[in-house]
């Protein structure tokens, strides 16, 4: 029935993951998947979603559907901890539906685009997740791409950025990332992205934005700036997020997709949306929701976890430093010093592909072959072994 498909080639960062699961050495230092591991190398649990966890589980709550559009506590604490008080609610609305996870959040958005935009050109940042060419296209969007990092400086390109968003067909949909850059940790300065705005606003764009991160790269305000910054403009736009980072709820799959949007399309909209989650999943999951909103909604709890997840963004900014330290003395000629300036837990390491595979097949160091890096994989006591191997690969005796 099906000696007509074609092999797929697997997920670059899964199936390498599955790699190191299998690799038997004991020394081994996973740095590909985005997960944030403690000191230890194990996903914590942290204590603001164990008391949570406890008191949702002794609540016992009904396991019955959850509405298409999710649990509302849960969806207002979503529009409070990422836009604040910056939509001008005189005139906007935020429509937020619970999502399964930040995948769940991009696609049931690019359905709903699809249908609003059908010819529309989606244009993605170089470089970009992976997963947002498979969601876009997916969806049935052409996907071209943006310039981004410039490999010469090790930073944003934004002459290059800026050129391309000015010329931008109308209505053309761009995915931003407003924090912690994925893959590449580096992101523009408010200045830069002021700039960008306005050619985007000039050019009638469709803004998709995907936080995944918020918090771990300069603190939970700040990494919601450009988010704001929109809301502030007037923009109507879209945005998806995440909790598996940032609550440590990876398997639970919990985010939302949000629309600023006027308020008399409010309702218009949620239908739209409520429509792109039946064609899906029908709803979303429940226990994961449970403990965002037990969290956020309880303010001793919210406080634990805002000090939990500022622990967290601080042992990151710490590793890197640890890298850096590590690297430049044993490479006193090079300079390491972009490690510094990124920002959340990728760092981009200009390290070649067949760098990664020595470093993987001699090391059993792992990395993605686009030199990205995990940083809160890194632990004080692998750190150094880290440094030796990238020595040894980078600058042989």
């Amino acid at each position: 029935m099906f000696e007509h498909l074609e092999p797929v080639p697997g997920d670059p960062i899964l199936d390498l993951l599955q790699a190191f699961i299998a690799d038997p050495r004991p020394q081994k230092v996973n740095l590909s998947v985005g997960i944030y591991y403690d000191e230890h190398g194990q996903v914590p649990l942290l204590e603001s979603v164990a008391q949570a966890q406890h008191s949702v589980l002794e609540a016992a709550p009904s396991r019955s559907y959850l509405p298409m559009e999710g649990d509302a506590e849960y969806r207002r604490c979503v529009g409070q901890l990422v836009f604040a008080d910056s939509v001008d609610t005189q005139t906007f609305s935020v429509v937020t539906v619970q999502t399964v996870g930040g995948s769940g959040a991009l696609k049931v958005g690019a359905d709903f685009l699809q249908g609003a935009y059908p010819q529309a050109t989606v244009w993605v940042s170089d470089p970009t997740w992976d997963n947002h060419y498979g969601i876009f296209e997916g969806a049935g969007f052409s996907v071209r791409r943006y310039p981004y990092y410039a490999a010469a400086t090790q930073g944003f390109d934004y002459p290059a950025a800026l050129a391309a968003f000015e010329a931008l067909p109308a209505s053309s949909i761009v995915v931003l990332h407003p924090c912690c850059h994925n893959p590449t940790g580096v992101q523009p300065s408010q200045a830069q992205w002021h700039g960008l705005l306005d050619a985007l606003q000039t050019r009638n764009a469709v803004v998709f934005m995907d936080m995944a991160y918020q918090g771990l790269g300069l603190g939970l305000d700040e990494d919601a700036w450009l988010v704001r910054e929109c809301a502030r403009r007037g923009l109507e736009f879209l945005l998806a997020n995440s909790f598996s980072k940032t609550f440590s709820l990876y398997a639970e799959r919990v985010g939302a997709l949000s629309v600023v949007v006027r308020k008399e399309q409010a309702t218009t909209l949620m239908g739209q949306l409520k429509r792109a989650v039946r064609r899906n999943y029908s709803s979303p999951p429940l226990f994961g929701s449970l403990l965002v909103k037990s969290v956020l909604g309880d303010p001793a709890r919210a406080a634990l976890w805002r000090t939990e997840l500022a622990a967290m963004r601080g042992r990151i900014i710490d590793l890197r430093r640890g890298l850096f330290e590590g690297l430049t003395t044993r490479m006193p000629q090079r300079d390491f010093s972009n490690l510094l300036h990124q920002q959340g837990m990728f760092g981009y390491t200009g390290l070649s592909p067949e760098q990664v595979d020595a470093l993987r097949e001699q090391h059993g160091i792992y990395a993605l072959r686009t030199g990205r890096i995990c940083i809160a994989g890194l632990t004080a006591e692998n750190t150094e072994r880290v440094c030796d191997a990238w020595a040894a690969v980078v600058a042989p005796t």
